[in-house]
């Protein structure tokens, strides 16, 4: 056989469990980089250093708080199985193309209880915050509806009358930059917390596959900054303040990183949040390099769903127009079960 042979593809070892990618659990990495090298051995895999067409994998926010049943925002979409499916999917992607995939970097959604999109940062004239999933309009601010929770500044260090700038100015760039408004969110992906975590079976497979190649994965935390949601990996909703002072900073060292690869993988979590505004910012970052560098991106559409709560939103709508906008802009809609998805790499 020959080694690293790019259009073969690879079995999925025994010990990948699908029944249990919707549960948590601690996964055995002793005896899975035992295995992994002995894998690599049986199935003739080099190490990544090796790779002539490198190829990265970006996962977006593959969390338990988005991907397990009973976890707080967990994605579910139409089929109400979505996440957990998606992952089933993934894994087997991951080991099937162990020798393909150079490098896999996983985004982290980050944050703390006193942040923006969080209950507490709210409250009306009585002090009551709103519930998870209100959304907050430029009207309702302005009428004074909704207001920054003065012990929360007074905490953060946040003058008063600048936290009630920050929010109108905050709410109103979200409007002219075309972006969902303001959505209170349930508290999830808490920092230390078992919801931040990746999903335990996904794990295992990045775990795997930094065994078998010799590749550590790439982690990317995003979402600590409490002035602003942090939908994509590679900047916040909001960059600045109602005085042009910086919010948080846009990862531009990871769209170059990006850059000098032959090909570029996503999947992840939410289709139509995370994922959707995590590859509309990238088509926004990559200057002249455009329709060019756009090819070299392949979106696996069948590991990814949309937020869907029934009787309350559904975005799949909104989530399946953005990939179609993607695929203009010449990127690849592809399913992860494609043998020609990676072979015209």
């Amino acid at each position: 056989m020959k080694k690293n042979d790019f259009d073969r593809e690879l079995p999925v070892p025994d010990h990948f469990a699908p029944e249990k990618v919707g549960e948590v659990w601690r996964v055995a990495y002793q005896q899975r980089a035992a295995e992994a090298a002995l894998w690599s051995r049986t199935h003739g895999i080099l190490p990544a250093s090796s790779d002539s067409r490198r190829i990265a994998l970006l996962l977006v926010d593959v969390q338990n708080t988005f991907c397990i049943p009973g976890f707080e925002l967990y994605v579910a979409g139409r089929s109400q199985t979505g996440a957990v499916d998606d992952n089933i999917r993934l894994c087997r992607f991951i080991y099937r193309n162990l020798h393909r995939i150079s490098l896999i970097i996983a985004t982290m959604d980050t944050h703390q209880a006193m942040q923006i999109f969080h209950s507490i940062f709210l409250v009306d004239e009585k002090g009551e915050h709103p519930g998870p999933f209100s959304l907050i309009s430029v009207e309702e601010l302005e009428e004074g509806r909704w207001k920054p929770n003065p012990e929360v500044m007074r905490h953060l260090g946040i003058a008063p009358s600048y936290a009630e700038r920050h929010l109108l100015h905050y709410a109103g760039e979200l409007r002219r930059g075309g972006k969902y408004d303001l959505t209170v969110w349930p508290y999830h992906a808490m920092l230390g917390g078992i919801g931040h975590a990746l999903v335990s079976g996904v794990e295992e497979a990045l775990f795997f596959h930094s065994m078998a190649r010799y590749t550590q994965p790439n982690f990317r935390m995003k979402g600590a900054t409490p002035l602003s949601e942090h939908y994509s990996v590679f900047g916040p909703e909001v960059i600045e303040g109602p005085d042009g002072r910086p919010v948080a900073r846009k990862d531009q060292a990871l769209v170059e990183e990006l850059f000098d690869f032959d090909a570029v993988i996503v999947a992840g979590q939410a289709k139509s949040h995370c994922v959707a505004w995590t590859i509309a910012d990238l088509l926004e970052n990559i200057g002249d390099k455009g329709r060019a560098f756009a090819r070299k991106i392949y979106l696996l559409e069948d590991c990814t769903s949309p937020v869907v709560i029934p009787g309350v939103v559904d975005y799949t709508e909104a989530a399946d127009r953005a990939f179609g906008r993607f695929a203009k802009a010449g990127m690849h809609i592809v399913s992860s079960t494609d043998p020609m998805a990676l072979r015209s790499i």
